[in-house]
């Protein structure tokens, strides 16, 4: 039997009390529920779909959708459980109340995103990631801006490839006392970690917990879109670096100029550096070379190459694989365990990382889960082309560029509503990428603007474990760090409001 730690309640006898904003389980429980009773009086209808099953603009109609009380009942007591197993279409194009089959579930990504959490966490098991970064930033010590660019690149690379957050919070020990002894603050060191994997999931070109999830709840393949994400993270990131080193020359040069104050025990913080970093082994350089392989393979396997070059024949002279979530989940199981091999964590090691890797993702899942029953419930009650029909009119009377602003700003207060990335894109995906075929727009680029505005916001938000977690470890407050970044959003919002419009319109 557990014990549990309690907080004393203040001297007044009275506990603490404070406003806490609810967790993504909670808010989509609060859509769920609205979303539930909201198909009582939202009337139904349907659209006629083309060969590719996209809604023909101007054919929506009404329909009966011939639910009884208790078949809603029952939508909304298997929503989670359809959220996962999905429904299919009955003759006539009608979904079914509660049929299970392979249409709209989250199943595939589900298991994707525990493979994926199952990958990472054994590469970090082994500890080739924290001596690989290690022995870079020592390499670099005596050059402090060399430093910064590097550590925010390699953040950035870790963001855009499989959404690195949380695992963040591990470098604040090495970095803090690193660029300290650069001469650099701890906002420095803050910004550095934060804004460079920040970036790199703003700038997401394969993050599964981003582009991943969007897509499929888009309904294309993860390597749509590529191409143009990856020139937004070659843009973005450096202007990240640059505003970083920006503020860390001026602090060097003028110490007073710097955001936050001193704080006990600086000195002999700075004094240490980075201490003492384990030798890079050869398990560790394999483990780091498996890495970088898999994720090199992801990419081939998931574009789309015959689209990228150009052609009537293209399809007849390229080779491509055309994986999809269940191929890619079982390509990093096996390689986890690959890592683990190598890493030498032995039997026991690498099944309790296994465990222990999918148990850290499972809350991610489960969040993809509970948002694809929102859509489930919605596609049930046939009220999703409703909501669709309602805004056709607006998106087929703006132009590209207009439309593809617009869903970048649609976005933003969405980013806040539901701050998990994974459950934001499986939320609003479904409803918000079919209107991309209205208005003539690529659907990956629906999701070029979800990313992005969600990175925005997520690089701020109050309710993120990795912003306040980050800053707490930093000993940063909250509004010093709002006061440094507020220059870099505006900055992020026009250029990623640009580019946006620009692939839009191409």
């Amino acid at each position: 039997m557990s014990s549990t730690t309690r907080t004393p309640a203040p001297a007044t006898g009275k506990p603490a009390r404070g406003f806490h904003f609810p967790s993504a389980f909670t808010v989509l429980f609060g859509v769920t529920i609205a979303v539930w009773l909201l198909a009582f009086v939202v009337p139904t209808g349907a659209y006629k779909l083309d060969d590719n099953g996209a809604p023909i603009p101007g054919s929506y109609g009404g329909v009966d959708a011939g639910l009884s009380f208790g078949d809603r009942l029952m939508q909304l007591f298997m929503a989670p459980i359809n959220g996962l197993y999905g429904v299919k279409a009955s003759e006539g194009g009608f979904i079914g109340p509660y049929e299970t089959g392979e249409l709209f579930g989250a199943v595939g990504v589900f298991m994707f995103v525990l493979a994926i959490g199952i990958f990472i966490t054994m590469s970090m098991k082994t500890g080739a990631i924290d001596v690989g970064i290690g022995r870079v930033a020592r390499r670099f010590q005596s050059h402090g801006v060399v430093v910064i660019a590097i550590l925010m690149v390699l953040f950035s690379l870790g963001g855009t490839t499989e959404g690195m957050a949380e695992e963040t919070l591990g470098f604040y020990a090495l970095v803090i006392p690193l660029m300290l002894s650069l001469g650099y603050d701890r906002m420095v060191a803050a910004a550095t970690i934060l804004v460079g994997a920040g970036v790199g999931v703003l700038a997401s070109t394969v993050n599964p917990f981003a582009t991943g999830v969007a897509s499929d709840a888009a309904g294309i393949s993860i390597g749509n879109g590529i191409g143009f994400r990856l020139l937004m993270y070659v843009v973005l990131v450096p202007l990240g670096v640059l505003f970083v080193l920006r503020y860390a020359s001026r602090v060097k040069a003028d110490p007073s100029r710097s955001l936050v104050e001193p704080k006990d025990g600086d000195t002999e913080l700075a004094a240490l550096g980075i201490g003492e970093t384990p030798a890079l082994t050869a398990k560790h350089k394999s483990v780091l070379t498996i890495v970088g392989l898999t994720f090199a393979f992801m990419i081939f396997a998931i574009v789309p190459w015959a689209q990228v070059i150009s052609g009537p024949d293209a399809a007849s002279y390229v080779w491509q694989l055309d994986w999809y979530f269940p191929e890619l989940a079982a390509l990093f199981i096996v390689m986890a365990v690959v890592v683990g091999l190598i890493g030498g964590l032995g039997e026991k090691g690498l099944t309790d990382t296994l465990v222990h890797g999918a148990g850290d993702f499972i809350g991610v899942g489960l969040i993809i889960v509970l948002a694809r029953g929102i859509t489930v419930i919605m596609n049930n009650s046939q009220i999703t082309d409703t909501v669709l029909h309602s805004m056709e009119d607006v998106v087929s009377n703006t132009s590209a560029g207009v439309f593809g602003v617009l869903m970048f700003l649609i976005n933003i207060p969405l980013a806040f509503l539901v701050p998990s990335t994974s459950g934001h894109a499986a939320l609003a995906m479904p409803i918000l990428a079919p209107l991309a075929d209205f208005a003539g727009v690529s659907r990956a680029m629906v999701i070029t603007a979800f990313q992005s505005a969600s990175g925005i916001v997520n690089l701020i938000t109050p309710t993120s474990a990795v912003v306040m977690g980050g800053l707490a470890l930093a000993r940063v407050r909250y509004d010093q760090y709002l006061r440094f970044m507020a220059p870099f959003l505006l900055v992020l919002v026009v250029v990623c409001g640009a580019f946006i419009a620009l692939g839009s319109m191409i």
